[in-house]
């Protein structure tokens, strides 16, 4: 088969800086729309961005109503119960997701499930799920993230937790993508500084996941029905990649050590922004694989800034605990970008004697000075759960196969014994 010559990209419409989600209202009403609800958890509810957006809706004489009952780190329940609750008052013209991934993850399956017939199992990617891909158009879905980090306002993808498989999985195709994000600094500054540490090292994870990504030349050519929102790297997904680590470099630290630090605080919702429009195009891979499991077998750790009546690993927590090992393991693939990328985020870290760890060493640093846990042992995980991890990983084709380097369920296992203790 002749190699793939073809790469796409993707994006929403953007709406970036303050004030920007006074003016949502404007934006939907040139859609037609007349009915909007408003997705969001009960954290982000206490801090009254979604009602204020929701009367802002209502002053262009549109009918919003608010549903708080989000999920953090959705699952398939609580994204059925958004669901049902849904198609209990709708019809709905439109959907606003204000706060992080888990808001705006659960609108793409409130938006999906009211459009389409079926329920999330139908949809959810094999093998877990069926893979259906949605028949009918969706309607015009404006994401508000409230956390720098997830990207889920830029991309086609939708996570959960399946509770009866104990995996984390998704759903991806093009018509999840948002139509609108609305990127409004102010509305990050409620974060508490252990979730903006965990948001910010996903947004580092999803730019040099994206950077070091299989090129898209080494993929087998596709037909164009065969295309998918994840095509390998490419020059325009490198181009904000590099940026979003630019920006992350110093935002980051500063956000989580200063959480009034305002030009911190738009620093790093540009550099979510750039990295999003990156990965949401390029992809993933392994550090987001292991991440899945990570998040889905947790047994009793609660992070500092989360929600304290059940035990959670946040997904860019679980994202980062095996990226320095990760990306040692991918260092030969691309050893010219590993060592470009350990350049951006640490130009005063001295190179090693050994390549290879100059980027783990980099992270390391970065990680320990920004309170993320010292590797999966520090969230509850030993050497005798990496079996276990390893069957959950290994569920992630559709991440590893844009791994530079195909791990197998051995290199897998020796990137989690390594990452029990990072430093």
């Amino acid at each position: 088969m002749p190699n793939e010559s073809v790469f796409t990209y993707g994006a929403p419409a953007l709406k970036y800086g303050a004030g920007a989600c006074d003016e949502i209202g404007y934006d939907l009403k040139q859609t037609g729309a007349r009915r909007v609800l408003v997705v969001t958890d009960p954290g982000v509810a206490a801090t009254g961005w979604p009602q204020r957006i929701a009367d802002g809706l209502a002053g262009y004489g549109l009918l919003a109503e608010v549903f708080d009952g989000v999920h953090v780190e959705p699952t398939d329940v609580s994204m059925a119960k958004a669901v049902e609750f849904a198609r209990g008052t709708g019809p709905w013209d439109a959907f606003v997701a204000v706060g992080g991934g888990s808001s705006i993850d659960t609108a793409k399956a409130v938006n999906l499930l009211t459009s389409n017939e079926g329920e999330l199992m139908d949809y959810i990617n094999p093998p877990v799920g069926g893979g259906r891909a949605p028949a009918a158009p969706l309607k015009p879905l404006v994401a508000v993230p409230t956390t720098t980090g997830t990207g889920a306002e830029s991309t086609t993808v939708c996570v959960l937790d399946v509770l009866s498989l104990r995996v984390k999985t998704g759903i991806s195709h093009l018509k999840l993508r948002p139509t609108l994000a609305v990127v409004d600094p102010r509305l990050t500054a409620s974060q508490p500084a252990g979730v903006t540490a965990a948001s910010g090292m996903d947004i580092l994870c999803h730019a040099v996941e994206s950077y070091t990504a299989k090129p898209y030349t080494e993929f087998e050519r596709k037909q164009p029905e065969q295309r998918v929102p994840y095509c390998g790297s490419n020059p325009v997904a490198d181009m904000f990649a590099e940026r979003a680590l630019t920006l992350l470099r110093e935002a980051l630290p500063a956000a989580v050590a200063d959480g009034d630090d305002l030009r911190a605080r738009e620093n790093l919702a540009l550099a979510a922004t750039f990295a999003g429009m990156g990965f949401g195009n390029a992809g993933v891979h392994i550090p987001h694989a292991n991440a899945y499991p990570i998040a889905g077998q947790v047994r009793d750790f609660v992070p500092d800034g989360y929600p304290p009546e059940e035990p959670l690993v946040p997904h860019g927590m679980a994202v980062s605990l095996t990226a320095p090992e990760a990306f040692r393991f991918t260092f030969t693939a691309a050893p010219e970008r590993h060592l470009r990328v350990a350049e951006l985020l640490g130009p005063d870290v001295e190179r090693p004697a050994d390549d290879a760890d100059h980027l783990p060493e980099v992270l390391r640093r970065l990680m320990s000075r920004i309170g993320i846990p010292n590797g999966i042992g520090a969230v509850g995980y030993g050497e005798s759960d990496v079996d276990s991890l390893v069957e959950g990983a290994v569920k992630q084709q559709r991440l590893l196969s844009i791994a530079p380097r195909t791990p197998t369920e051995e290199d897998l296992a020796g990137i989690l014994r390594r990452s029990v203790s990072l430093w």
